[in-house]
């Protein structure tokens, strides 16, 4: 017999995801070119653009759609704060039944070809009607979409300043369903050397490369956390940096770490969110608030949404911690992402703790009003 608690997550999960697909602050992309990959586009322009803004480019993960993940991250509200432009291609159901971007064909990971051609049309098509600054471009995922974008960073990177994967995969590692199976799980992933040579041979291009901004939780049982770590090698070969970061330290109660190369440009950055499944790390509490909870759309007390921009020059944030002690900040340099130790906020903590009630709980029906209370689901 099913678990209580598994039935009250279940109802949690189909009311978050109602909440978040009933708002859609998006539009559709008309016309982008031939479209191989059979994939739609839609976009936000806020009502106050800067002049030559900056584009990001945004992937869903699997079963979201585009509208759904724009609400659960907040990237309209923070292009609206910033006046930038947003671009989110959205998988269609004929291409996958999941919503899942096809990461692992090689016909829609390949450069001029399928998915990857199509999101590079888009993104020519934005440059030409929004007058985009062609420095200024960045992709961004979650999940498969996450993978595709390491695709685009692969396959195009001399059209992106920056990216950020969060709970993705590496590019190149696999080229069909049970191989991508097996890299979700860890297995199988190539050496740091090859793994930057896969990039390599992606394009003609020789870079300067793309800065990266990696974001992945501990208890991930979906895409598992090492995936981060072979992100992390496979964009150091490409920038030259050795395995040591150079900055390690406490933001909002998370390791972060940042590789510089030789110039002192932060080239890399690992954000290791302890305790998080699979999704996308939210801070949707304070003054500081951005987008909102639902499935894969996680509090963590940490807006990656926020965190990323400032990381690319898009808008300025909260100086970090500092780092709680040498000896910790020590190892935590050298230690993989999926084996970093696990801080807690005190801003976490409290909301991680059960809801108070004037007088006791009586019976079922009010474990289950509470718990859905508690997930801001009733009144």
């Amino acid at each position: 017999m099913k678990k209580l608690s598994d039935s009250i997550a279940d109802l949690s999960k189909l009311a978050a995801g109602a909440r978040i697909g009933s708002i859609d602050r998006l539009r559709d992309l008309e016309s982008f070119g031939d479209d191989p990959g059979n994939l739609r586009a839609r976009i936000h322009v806020p009502d106050s653009v800067a002049d030559q803004p900056a584009l990001v480019v945004v992937l869903h993960g699997c079963t979201q759609t585009a509208a759904g993940y724009n609400h659960g991250s907040g990237w309209s509200q923070l292009a609206d704060e910033q006046g930038f432009v947003l671009l989110f291609a959205e998988q269609r159901r004929a291409n996958n039944p999941n919503l899942c971007f096809n990461w692992f064909q090689p016909g829609d990971y390949s450069r001029d070809s399928g998915e990857a051609l199509s999101i590079r049309q888009m993104i020519d098509t934005m440059i030409d009607q929004y007058d985009v600054d062609p420095a200024r471009i960045f992709v961004t995922g979650l999940s498969a979409g996450g993978a595709m974008t390491s695709v685009m960073l692969a396959t195009y990177p001399e059209l992106f300043a920056g990216g950020a994967i969060m709970a993705g995969l590496p590019y190149g590692t696999a080229s069909n369903v049970s191989q991508a199976l097996e890299r979700m799980r860890g297995h199988g992933m190539p050496a740091p050397a090859e793994l930057g040579a896969l990039v390599r041979q992606a394009s003609s291009y020789r870079g300067p490369w793309p800065a990266i901004s990696i974001w992945h939780g501990t208890a991930d049982a979906t895409v598992k956390p090492s995936n981060a770590d072979a992100i992390v090698d496979q964009w150091r070969v490409l920038h030259g940096v050795d395995g040591t970061p150079g900055t390690v330290e406490i933001v909002d109660g998370y390791p972060h770490r940042i590789w510089r190369d030789a110039a002192r440009r932060a080239v890399i950055e690992e954000y290791s969110i302890t305790g998080m499944s699979h999704g996308t790390p939210l801070d949707t509490v304070g003054e500081h608030a951005c987008g909102t909870a639902g499935p894969f759309m996680l509090e963590t007390g940490i807006s990656s949404t926020r965190r990323v921009a400032a990381f690319w020059g898009l808008s300025g944030v909260r100086q970090a911690e500092p780092a709680r002690s040498p000896d910790a900040m020590a190892a935590a340099a050298t230690a993989p992402a999926s084996r970093l130790p696990v801080p807690r906020t005190a801003k976490l903590s409290r909301m991680a703790e059960p809801p108070k009630s004037a007088a006791p709980a009586q019976g079922v029906g009010k474990i289950i009003e509470d718990a859905l209370r508690a997930a801001g689901l009733m009144r």
